[in-house]
């Protein structure tokens, strides 16, 4: 069952996941929202240049059908009157080709956007598996663009059929009319027409596009396995890393245990802390945390100070505050000072005893530890 459940793709997509799409070639598209979009466009250009629409190629037609003697027995300027013909049909056609070319770039940026990947040019052979051409007919996929092509046969069918009778006296009139406004009628009711019959396409793309991205996040979605995996890539194995840390925590306790020597004093709780300082006479800081750890740590530096002849000093709250509030290599707080110039005058004082003799200093006891700085203190406080 766990292995059933872990298979199950309940993720969403990860942005690699999505970029990795993208360069395939993969993305969001509604082929109904830019057919519509291009289909209102075409409706447009129709209804706001028809009258010019129908004015020009009704001039063309007139000139092609006038033929002077000449031309009839001359093919080059037959060819020649042919030619500037097309070119001016062209020229009426021009804006409105040139509003569809518009259109029909930007309509991608609706969903999904503009995307050139050289992957999607690339030919892929399975798509040529006759087995998988039969299991994409019988897809849900499938049913679904089924479904949609038989809505919108009913839809526009039916739009085209209400929109058509209502003009139906019209276009039963229109052999009545002038010659000059008859043209341009029939453009308008074209116009009229096309518009409703394309407007109905919009209900159609309304609901297709939304549907077209939940698809393609549903058909990009991950199992818990693949986020694993992918975290794993990206960040590297934990286990690995986690061994790393390991390594380089014994590095670094190691090249503190080889700074013991050197410190001047090692303040104990006494069992559970050990904290390593030293003072750099002459220096302008505040002496520094050299060493310091817990329970067996602890008790590692305080063997190496016994072998190094370094002093140790009981102080408990000192040392809790020290250990807590400091790392590796920071100087001593502010607040500390004080408590820590008196520990450096004993151990100054013990050494000049060690060396000249003479009545042996005391250890000095009482020393002002600032309250908030003592974790025991601040555990009894929360208590």
């Amino acid at each position: 069952m766990a292995e059933d459940s872990d298979l199950e793709r309940t993720e969403p997509a990860s942005p690699k996941r999505l970029e990795q799409a993208r360069e395939e070639g993969d993305v969001p598209r509604s082929r109904e929202l830019s057919t519509c979009t291009i289909l209102l466009a075409a409706g447009g250009a129709l209804w706001g240049m028809g009258d010019g629409l129908v004015r020009h190629l009704n001039h063309a037609l007139i000139s092609g059908l006038s033929l002077e003697r000449a031309i009839i027995y001359d093919h080059e300027l037959l060819f020649a009157k042919i030619a500037a013909s097309l070119m001016d049909v062209l020229l009426a056609f021009a804006p409105a080709a040139g509003l569809l070319v518009i259109v029909a770039l930007g309509s991608p940026l609706l969903i999904g956007g503009w995307l050139f990947s050289a992957k999607a040019l690339t030919p892929n052979f399975s798509r040529m598996n006759p087995i998988s051409g039969l299991g994409n007919m019988i897809s849900a996929r499938a049913g679904v663009e089924l479904v949609k092509a038989i809505i919108k046969t009913i839809l526009v069918g039916s739009v085209a059929w209400i929109v058509i009778m209502g003009q139906k006296n019209a276009i039963f009139a229109l052999p009545l009319e002038a010659l000059k406004s008859g043209p341009a009628h029939v453009g308008h009711m074209m116009g009229v027409c096309f518009l409703a019959i394309v407007g109905s396409l919009a209900l159609i793309a309304a609901i297709d596009a939304p549907y077209q991205m939940w698809e393609y996040a549903q058909k990009l979605k991950m199992t818990h396995q693949e986020v694993v995996q992918e975290s794993k890539e990206a960040n590297g194995n934990p286990q690995i890393k986690a061994k790393i840390r390991a390594q380089q925590r014994e590095m670094a306790r190691r090249r503190m245990m080889t700074e013991i020597p050197t410190a001047d004093v090692v303040i104990t709780n006494p069992t559970h802390f050990a904290v390593a300082l030293k003072y750099t006479e002459g220096g302008s800081g505040a002496p520094k945390v050299v060493a310091k750890g817990a329970d067996a740590v602890a008790a590692r530096i305080r063997e190496l100070a016994k072998e190094h002849k370094v002093p140790l000093l009981e102080a408990p709250p000192l040392a809790r505050a020290l250990y807590t509030h400091t790392d590796l290599g920071d100087e001593i707080p502010e607040t500390l000072y004080a408590a820590v110039a008196e520990v450096l005058a004993y151990v100054y004082q013990l050494r000049s005893y060690t060396k000249v003799g003479g009545n042996r200093p005391e250890e000095p006891n009482d020393l002002h530890v600032p309250p908030e700085l003592d974790p025991n203190n601040q555990a009894g406080a929360q208590a």
